[in-house]
């Protein structure tokens, strides 16, 4: 009787959910980035954001706008 060794298989990569009404990031305005916001909140309805030191949230409403807040 033989045994075989399993090789150790590269992990990969976890990846959010691609929502199939827009990908999560597209070229947008002329030098931006373009972000779907269900990339950014990955099924929640908030998410912290740090700029220049500072931390701001931005929240989904459920009227489906969002809110940014220092």
């Amino acid at each position: 009787m033989s045994s075989t060794a399993l090789e150790p298989t590269p992990a990969q990569p976890l990846e959010p959910p691609r929502s199939k009404a827009a990908p999560p990031a597209t070229l947008g305005l002329p030098g931006g980035l373009s972000l779907d916001s269900q990339a950014l909140l990955q099924g929640g309805r908030a998410v912290s954001i740090r700029h220049n030191g500072e931390v701001y949230r931005l929240q989904a409403t459920r009227q489906g706008k969002l809110i940014l807040t220092k």
